[in-house]
């Protein structure tokens, strides 16, 4: 019998980010795969649902940006200070921050396209590194970031992002390359 994902995000961009690249490759292995933002609900609810989602058998993700931090350990320490029912086997950190991700998984062509320099890492690219880069073509960062799930590669993002990469094999556990293209 199949259960139930939730992948609790910090925020919006987090939400169209799991939503379109992540959400897909789970779908099959549950019954209902969700995203839910954490970052705008008191953390009080937040750790009674995650209670109730252990209790009902279901499974979770729990995914943080590292921010300031100095490591992914300090900032799983300061989670479980917030959030005392979240499991450290559960917690993924994004590093640096999503936004590391939207740009991983550009191909060369669409950096090409846009203008944009190629990184052949993106651990330590920030959001305002990020919105430094919005290319003048789009009205806004949100534009910009729906441009990019157009033309995302996973296999390109795993190889731009270690993080990225540690999440794409701790949980869909497939080559990414072998992945159809991105609608």
């Amino acid at each position: 019998m199949k259960k139930r994902l939730f992948i609790l995000v910090e925020g919006e961009d987090d939400v169209r980010f799991f939503g379109r690249i992540i959400k897909p490759l789970f779908v099959p292995r549950y019954d209902s795969v969700e995203i839910l933002p954490y970052a705008s609900i008191k953390r009080q609810k937040v750790n009674n649902f995650l209670k109730s989602v252990v209790q009902m058998k279901n499974d979770y993700i729990f995914v943080a940006d590292i921010d300031a931090e100095r490591s992914v350990r300090d900032k799983k320490q300061l989670l479980y200070l917030w959030f005392p029912e979240v499991s450290g086997g559960n917690i993924v950190i994004v590093i640096r921050e999503i936004e590391s991700w939207y740009y991983a998984g550009l191909p060369d062509e669409v950096l090409q396209k846009f203008g944009l320099p190629v990184f052949p890492s993106t651990d330590g690219l920030t959001k305002e590194d990020f919105n430094d880069r919005i290319p003048h073509a789009f009205d806004s960062r949100i534009d910009f970031m729906f441009e990019i799930l157009k033309s995302f590669s996973p296999a390109t993002a795993v190889r731009r992002n270690r993080s990225f990469q540690y999440f794409f094999e701790r949980y869909y556990l497939e080559d990414p390359a072998a992945l159809p293209p991105h609608p």
